[in-house]
């Protein structure tokens, strides 16, 4: 069997980077189920690139709130930091890079639904950003993250203090003994860098909240929030 067909040229051009070393770009989006069910095929999974890559980011998204915030104290900053690079803020992020449509799994965790895994979509972010650490430093891994983290960077006091939305409707209306809310976008303007999404939640096929968001994500939430006011009656 072949080594997976990856068009890494093509994914360096809708990431915005180029690379020295093409392999480990590669290597950033293969899932560890693709090796086990490929065993010898390949050395390695994304699993190494993935520790390196949380430090990185860490660091990244510490030293950048350290100089945006020079009156914060240390327990305000770290909260900043925590609400950043929590799991479900970067799954949010890679989704909307489309980074999960590019990852390589096995036969069994992309039927189950594995490029859309908030785990993996995380995990792939951050592989990526240990990935351009090796190939071209900190300075490359550092830019690359604040720049597709910049909105969750401004938006740092509103992560910090806000539960996900998305869950917390779910919680609500599962409490209810009604269905799980789903989400369909329904306009999109603007052109490929400066996009504006428009999304409903639906309850059991009711609209029940509507949100605009510069990401797919971003909109959901938004329109999780507005059902959440309604549902609560504010």
């Amino acid at each position: 069997m072949e080594p997976p067909e990856q068009d890494l040229e093509a994914l360096e051009n809708h990431l915005g980077v180029s690379f020295s070393d093409r392999s480990l770009l590669g290597l950033a989006f293969i899932h560890s189920s693709y090796l086990n069910e490929n065993p010898g095929l390949l050395p390695e999974s994304n699993e190494r690139l993935e520790y390196l890559g949380d430090a990185l980011l860490g660091l990244a998204v510490a030293e950048d709130l350290y100089r945006q915030y020079p009156d914060r104290r240390e327990g305000e900053l770290t909260m900043l930091r925590s609400a950043i690079v929590r799991g479900d803020t970067l799954a949010r992020v890679a989704d909307g890079l489309d980074l999960g449509r590019h990852l390589v799994m096995g036969i069994g965790e992309q039927s189950s639904g594995g490029a859309e895994r908030r785990t993996n979509l995380a995990a792939v972010l951050e592989a990526l950003v240990g990935a351009l650490f090796l190939d071209q430093g900190y300075a490359a891994a550092r830019d690359f993250s604040l720049r597709v983290l910049a909105v969750e960077m401004t938006d740092a006091d509103y992560l910090a203090s806000s539960k996900n939305a998305k869950s917390e409707l779910q919680e609500l209306v599962q409490g209810q003994g009604k269905s799980p809310p789903t989400y369909s976008i329904i306009s999109m303007a603007g052109k490929d860098h400066d996009r504006t999404f428009t999304a409903q939640a639906l309850v059991e096929g009711e609209v029940v909240g509507r949100g605009v968001g510069s990401r797919k994500a971003n909109a959901e939430q938004a329109a999780a929030r507005q059902a959440l006011q309604k549902l609560h009656g504010g």
